[in-house]
Protein backbone atom coordinates (compact mmCIF):
# COMPACT_ATOMS: atom_id res chain seq x y z
CA UNK A 1 0.00 0.00 0.00
CA UNK A 2 2.80 2.41 0.87
CA UNK A 3 4.60 1.61 -2.38
CA UNK A 4 1.43 2.31 -4.35
CA UNK A 5 1.10 5.72 -2.67
CA UNK A 6 4.78 6.71 -2.85
CA UNK A 7 6.08 9.65 -4.87
CA UNK A 8 9.70 8.71 -4.03
CA UNK A 9 11.16 5.29 -3.24
CA UNK A 10 14.66 4.67 -1.85
CA UNK A 11 15.29 0.92 -1.98
CA UNK A 12 18.16 -1.24 -0.77
CA UNK A 13 19.83 -2.22 -4.03
CA UNK A 14 20.35 -5.88 -4.89
CA UNK A 15 18.92 -6.96 -1.53
CA UNK A 16 15.34 -5.97 -2.36
CA UNK A 17 13.33 -7.99 -4.85
CA UNK A 18 12.91 -5.51 -7.76
CA UNK A 19 9.46 -6.99 -8.44
CA UNK A 20 8.26 -4.93 -5.46
CA UNK A 21 9.00 -1.74 -7.38
CA UNK A 22 6.29 -2.69 -9.87
CA UNK A 23 3.73 -1.57 -7.28
CA UNK A 24 4.83 2.05 -7.65
CA UNK A 25 3.12 4.74 -9.70
CA UNK A 26 4.48 5.62 -13.15
CA UNK A 27 5.50 9.06 -11.86
CA UNK A 28 7.38 7.69 -8.82
CA UNK A 29 11.07 8.61 -8.55
CA UNK A 30 13.20 5.59 -7.57
CA UNK A 31 16.65 5.73 -5.92
CA UNK A 32 19.00 2.79 -5.27
CA UNK A 33 20.50 3.27 -1.79
CA UNK A 34 23.33 0.80 -2.53
CA UNK A 35 25.04 3.74 -4.23
CA UNK A 36 24.09 6.32 -1.60
CA UNK A 37 25.40 7.49 1.77
CA UNK A 38 23.17 8.06 4.80
CA UNK A 39 23.43 11.81 4.18
CA UNK A 40 22.31 11.41 0.57
CA UNK A 41 19.34 9.30 1.64
CA UNK A 42 18.27 11.96 4.14
CA UNK A 43 18.72 14.70 1.53
CA UNK A 44 16.32 12.91 -0.84
CA UNK A 45 13.77 12.53 1.96
CA UNK A 46 14.11 16.20 2.99
CA UNK A 47 13.64 17.38 -0.59
CA UNK A 48 10.53 15.24 -1.01
CA UNK A 49 9.11 16.52 2.28
CA UNK A 50 9.66 20.13 1.21
CA UNK A 51 7.68 19.37 -1.95
CA UNK A 52 4.85 17.70 -0.03
CA UNK A 53 5.72 14.27 -1.40
CA UNK A 54 5.60 10.86 0.25
CA UNK A 55 8.79 8.80 0.48
CA UNK A 56 9.11 5.07 1.07
CA UNK A 57 12.49 3.87 2.39
CA UNK A 58 12.34 0.23 1.29
CA UNK A 59 14.56 -2.15 3.23
CA UNK A 60 14.69 -5.92 3.01
CA UNK A 61 12.32 -8.17 4.94
CA UNK A 62 12.03 -6.84 8.47
CA UNK A 63 13.96 -3.53 8.57
CA UNK A 64 14.88 -4.20 12.21
CA UNK A 65 17.24 -7.01 11.18
CA UNK A 66 20.43 -5.52 9.74
CA UNK A 67 18.42 -2.64 8.27
CA UNK A 68 20.41 0.26 9.82
CA UNK A 69 17.15 2.11 10.43
CA UNK A 70 17.94 3.65 13.84
CA UNK A 71 20.43 6.13 12.37
CA UNK A 72 17.83 7.27 9.85
CA UNK A 73 15.04 7.57 12.40
CA UNK A 74 17.20 9.62 14.79
CA UNK A 75 18.02 12.16 12.06
CA UNK A 76 14.38 12.37 10.97
CA UNK A 77 13.42 12.98 14.62
CA UNK A 78 15.98 15.81 14.83
CA UNK A 79 14.54 17.35 11.68
CA UNK A 80 10.93 16.90 12.88
CA UNK A 81 10.07 14.78 9.85
CA UNK A 82 7.25 12.37 10.66
CA UNK A 83 7.44 8.75 9.55
CA UNK A 84 5.67 5.41 9.91
CA UNK A 85 7.46 2.11 10.38
CA UNK A 86 6.03 -0.83 8.45
CA UNK A 87 7.40 -4.18 9.67
CA UNK A 88 8.04 -6.87 7.10
CA UNK A 89 8.82 -10.56 7.10
CA UNK A 90 12.48 -11.44 7.53
CA UNK A 91 14.11 -13.99 5.25
CA UNK A 92 14.86 -16.18 8.26
CA UNK A 93 11.11 -16.52 8.93
CA UNK A 94 10.65 -17.62 5.35
CA UNK A 95 13.42 -20.17 5.67
CA UNK A 96 13.49 -21.57 9.22
CA UNK A 97 11.14 -22.85 11.86
CA UNK A 98 12.54 -23.88 15.23
CA UNK A 99 12.06 -23.64 18.98
CA UNK A 100 14.95 -21.23 19.49
CA UNK A 101 16.70 -19.26 16.77
CA UNK A 102 19.91 -17.25 17.13
CA UNK A 103 20.25 -14.60 14.41
CA UNK A 104 23.79 -13.42 13.84
CA UNK A 105 26.52 -12.79 11.27
CA UNK A 106 30.25 -13.16 10.85
CA UNK A 107 32.36 -10.09 11.42
CA UNK A 108 33.71 -8.72 8.16
CA UNK A 109 34.76 -5.14 7.58
CA UNK A 110 32.28 -4.23 10.32
CA UNK A 111 32.93 -5.94 13.69
CA UNK A 112 30.55 -7.75 16.02
CA UNK A 113 30.69 -7.45 19.84
CA UNK A 114 33.27 -9.83 21.35
CA UNK A 115 30.63 -11.61 23.47
CA UNK A 116 28.61 -12.38 20.34
CA UNK A 117 31.11 -14.57 18.50
CA UNK A 118 29.95 -17.49 16.37
CA UNK A 119 31.78 -19.83 18.76
CA UNK A 120 29.92 -18.55 21.84
CA UNK A 121 26.54 -18.85 20.14
CA UNK A 122 27.35 -22.32 18.83
CA UNK A 123 27.64 -23.53 22.44
CA UNK A 124 23.85 -23.14 22.84
CA UNK A 125 23.18 -25.80 20.17
CA UNK A 126 20.06 -23.86 19.17
CA UNK A 127 19.19 -23.29 15.53
CA UNK A 128 21.46 -20.56 14.20
CA UNK A 129 20.65 -18.34 11.22
CA UNK A 130 23.69 -16.56 9.83
CA UNK A 131 23.17 -13.54 7.59
CA UNK A 132 25.67 -11.56 5.52
CA UNK A 133 28.37 -14.24 5.61
CA UNK A 134 28.17 -16.17 2.32
CA UNK A 135 31.70 -15.17 1.34
CA UNK A 136 33.20 -16.48 4.60
CA UNK A 137 31.86 -20.02 4.81
CA UNK A 138 35.15 -21.82 5.43
CA UNK A 139 35.78 -19.60 8.43
CA UNK A 140 32.15 -19.96 9.53
CA UNK A 141 32.45 -23.77 9.51
CA UNK A 142 35.67 -23.61 11.49
CA UNK A 143 34.13 -21.38 14.18
CA UNK A 144 30.92 -23.41 14.41
CA UNK A 145 32.98 -26.56 15.02
CA UNK A 146 35.20 -24.76 17.55
CA UNK A 147 32.03 -23.68 19.37
CA UNK A 148 30.60 -27.16 19.69
CA UNK A 149 28.78 -28.22 16.53
CA UNK A 150 30.07 -31.38 14.85
CA UNK A 151 31.13 -31.27 11.20
CA UNK A 152 28.16 -33.47 10.27
CA UNK A 153 25.56 -31.23 11.95
CA UNK A 154 22.80 -30.54 9.39
CA UNK A 155 22.97 -27.15 7.68
CA UNK A 156 21.33 -25.39 4.76
CA UNK A 157 22.23 -22.55 2.45
CA UNK A 158 19.10 -20.66 1.39
CA UNK A 159 19.60 -18.40 -1.61
CA UNK A 160 17.17 -15.49 -1.96
CA UNK A 161 14.80 -16.78 0.71
CA UNK A 162 11.11 -15.94 -0.04
CA UNK A 163 11.91 -14.84 -3.62
CA UNK A 164 10.38 -16.82 -6.51
CA UNK A 165 13.89 -17.96 -7.44
CA UNK A 166 14.68 -19.23 -3.93
CA UNK A 167 17.07 -22.18 -3.87
CA UNK A 168 17.81 -24.33 -0.82
CA UNK A 169 20.90 -26.51 -0.53
CA UNK A 170 20.91 -28.91 2.41
CA UNK A 171 24.41 -29.86 3.54
CA UNK A 172 26.41 -30.05 6.77
CA UNK A 173 28.47 -27.64 8.85
CA UNK A 174 31.61 -29.15 7.35
CA UNK A 175 30.47 -28.81 3.73
CA UNK A 176 29.06 -25.26 3.72
CA UNK A 177 31.86 -23.74 1.63
CA UNK A 178 31.99 -26.70 -0.77
CA UNK A 179 28.21 -26.62 -1.30
CA UNK A 180 28.20 -22.88 -1.99
CA UNK A 181 31.09 -23.19 -4.46
CA UNK A 182 29.48 -26.09 -6.32
CA UNK A 183 26.27 -24.11 -6.77
CA UNK A 184 27.86 -20.71 -7.48
CA UNK A 185 26.32 -19.10 -4.40
CA UNK A 186 28.42 -16.05 -3.47
CA UNK A 187 25.92 -13.62 -1.91
CA UNK A 188 22.24 -12.98 -1.09
CA UNK A 189 22.00 -16.16 0.97
CA UNK A 190 21.58 -17.10 4.59
CA UNK A 191 22.80 -20.18 6.40
CA UNK A 192 20.70 -22.27 8.77
CA UNK A 193 22.62 -24.43 11.24
CA UNK A 194 21.16 -27.13 13.46
CA UNK A 195 19.22 -30.36 13.65
CA UNK A 196 15.98 -28.61 12.69
CA UNK A 197 17.22 -28.59 9.08
CA UNK A 198 16.93 -32.38 8.87
CA UNK A 199 14.15 -32.97 11.42
CA UNK A 200 11.57 -35.24 9.83
CA UNK A 201 9.49 -35.77 12.97
CA UNK A 202 8.16 -33.44 15.65
CA UNK A 203 6.11 -33.63 18.83
CA UNK A 204 2.42 -32.81 18.66
CA UNK A 205 1.42 -29.49 20.26
CA UNK A 206 0.48 -29.84 23.93
CA UNK A 207 -1.82 -26.82 23.64
CA UNK A 208 -4.27 -28.75 21.47
CA UNK A 209 -3.79 -32.13 23.12
CA UNK A 210 -7.09 -33.34 24.66
CA UNK A 211 -5.19 -34.60 27.72
CA UNK A 212 -3.58 -31.21 28.40
CA UNK A 213 -5.34 -28.68 30.65
CA UNK A 214 -5.17 -25.01 29.65
CA UNK A 215 -6.62 -21.78 31.04
CA UNK A 216 -9.61 -22.22 28.73
CA UNK A 217 -10.15 -25.99 28.61
CA UNK A 218 -10.06 -28.92 31.03
CA UNK A 219 -8.18 -32.03 30.02
CA UNK A 220 -10.17 -35.03 28.93
CA UNK A 221 -8.52 -38.21 30.14
CA UNK A 222 -8.23 -40.92 27.54
CA UNK A 223 -10.17 -44.12 28.12
CA UNK A 224 -8.30 -47.38 28.26
CA UNK A 225 -10.11 -50.21 26.51
CA UNK A 226 -9.55 -53.78 27.63
CA UNK A 227 -10.24 -56.68 25.33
Amino acid sequence: QYLEEADVVIYAGSLVNPKLLEYTKDICTIHNSAKMTLEEVIHVIEKAEAEGKTTVRLHTGDPCIYGAIREQMDILDEKNIAYDYCPGVSAFCGAASAQSVIITRMEGRTPVPSKESIQSFAAHQATMVVFLSTGMLEELSKRLIEGGYTADTPAAIVYKATWPEQKTFVCTVGTLAKTAAENNITKTALMIIGDTVAAAHYDRSKLYDPEFTTEFREAVKSKTHHS
